[in-house]
């Protein structure tokens, strides 16, 4: 037997100890070690994509040093007296009463006010329209304020509707977007028609153009958004132009306004009631004979 004296040992065992250390060190780290490594580097990179996007990001929120115009001052005025109570300070909601306005724009502003939706009298299943309360100007400076707050759709200027004369088939292309978009809900005739949960879609009859251009972009209520994306300006320009020339302005080909449910239900209705006195007449004829 091989004996060793202590200084050997000593040194024997230093070198398996190194040899220990040296191995752990280029093993592989353990699973468990893996994975909290993974989470503590995920972590780092979520706070650090959060602090980027809270500096760089604008802020949702309005602001209440934002510089107004003339005109929105003027509509913060009018706001603050009859709307703040459902809205809220700078517009941005209150639950149960009345939703954010931030980033709706003027369009919905100018929708709702012009057609006496708002201000409401009463929480409802669905805003009737009515007698405006504001007058013209001060919807505008109403507006105004809105756009200024957050942002949002906006009418666009110019004319709202295509000269037929000019470009005659606009109508064509109009009444064919029309079918496509809005039957479903307003009917062929644009009478309007009931739809889920009390709530209904309301005629088109003496809808103004900025009224209906409003509508599209802002969708109110259960009308879906039609925003340039899914309708361009020129295609909203078509369907306008359908409305106000054809369905408020065409007359009834029929002659007789019986809901423009179509020809075969007028001439349908027609025919009932021609029959009918034919019948009568025949009667009438042979009785007195």
């Amino acid at each position: 037997m091989t004996s060793h004296s202590p200084a050997e040992r000593g040194a024997g065992r230093g070198g398996g100890l190194r040899a220990r250390w040296r191995r752990a060190r280029n093993s592989p780290p353990s699973k468990l070690r893996r994975r909290a490594g993974a989470a503590v580097r995920l972590a780092a990179a979520l706070m650090l994509a959060g602090g980027v996007y809270t500096f760089l990001a604008p802020s949702v929120q309005a602001q209440e040093d934002v510089a107004l115009s003339t005109a929105a001052q003027q509509g913060k005025e009018i706001f603050d007296n009859s709307c703040i109570t459902c809205h809220g300070r700078n517009a941005q909601g209150i639950e149960g009463r009345g939703p954010s306005l931030i980033g709706v724009g003027s369009a919905s502003v100018e929708f709702q006010v012009e057609t006496g939706r708002m201000p409401m009298a009463r929480q409802e299943a669905q805003a009737e329209r009515k007698a405006p309360l504001f007058n013209a100007e001060d919807t505008q400076k109403l507006a105004a304020y809105i756009q200024e707050l957050g942002g949002g759709p906006q009418i666009p200027s110019g004319p709202l509707t295509h000269d037929m004369n000019a470009d005659p088939e606009a109508l064509s292309r109009g009444g064919e977007l029309f079918r496509l978009n809005c039957t479903s809900c307003h009917g062929f005739g644009g009478g309007g028609g009931a739809l889920s949960s009390g709530k209904y879609a309301p005629s088109l009859t003496g809808v103004s153009e900025r009224d209906i251009y409003a509508a599209m972009l802002s969708g109110p209520q259960n009308m879906p958004v039609f925003g340039d994306n899914q309708l361009t300006p020129d295609q909203k320009r078509d369907i306008i132009t359908y409305i106000t020339g054809q369905l408020q302005d065409g007359g009834d080909p029929g002659g007789f306004n019986l809901g423009r449910f179509g020809p075969i239900t007028e001439g349908l209705a027609i025919f009932l009631v021609g029959i009918t006195a034919l019948v009568f007449t025949c009667l009438w004829i042979a009785g007195k004979s």
